[in-house]
């Protein structure tokens, strides 16, 4: 599952950092499903703060789970994504959790428990919506074994980084990586 960031600034399914989560996982070898939360694109509905969003991610992961039963769960996210995934993470138990750019201090994360699962966070160091030194900080504190993984020079959009990025998630989700 990959899930987009904001939709009201313009986030969507084909975002390119959830382009090259995607495009990651179908080279580990999973079933990536990319899909557009309500109100973007042809989806129905209006945005929701992330209440709605939430509800998206559980209708399409019991799809996908339908589809695919017998697959393990990677759960990623980028920006808003990777809230909704935060949030969505204890109740759908995922094999793998990988966050980009999570939106601290942006959103309310107070509720967001420490994730059991293997869990990357992705961040640049130069991000100008998202205060990277609070993103670490924060992602320590909730998880000390969180692989955390600062982007040197890369903004929140990873501008002529995604090749870096694109390595670091194959890292973490190569074969002898995973425990499924």
């Amino acid at each position: 599952m990959c899930c987009h960031p904001h939709p009201l600034f313009g986030g969507s399914l084909t975002n390119k950092v959830v382009h090259t989560l995607a495009r990651a996982c179908c080279a580990a070898g999973a079933v990536a499903v990319r899909f557009n939360f309500r109100g973007v694109g042809a989806s129905e509905g209006a945005h929701d703060e992330g209440r709605g969003e939430l509800d998206d991610l559980r209708r399409v992961l019991q799809w996908a789970r339908t589809e695919w039963p017998e697959l393990p769960l990677w759960l990623g996210g980028f920006s808003f994504g990777a809230w909704i995934a935060l949030q969505a993470h204890a109740q759908l138990s995922p094999d793998r959790l990988i966050t980009i750019a999570p939106p601290v201090g942006r959103w309310d994360f107070s509720a967001v428990r420490s994730p059991a699962c293997p869990w990357l966070c992705i961040q640049g160091d130069r991000d100008e919506l998202v205060d990277a030194v609070a993103v670490a900080t924060w992602v320590k504190a909730l998880n000390p074994s969180v692989q955390l993984v600062r982007l040197a020079e890369a903004d929140h959009f990873f501008h002529a980084r995604l090749h870096e990025l694109s390595d670091v998630l194959a890292e973490f989700l190569a074969p002898q990586g995973c425990s499924e």
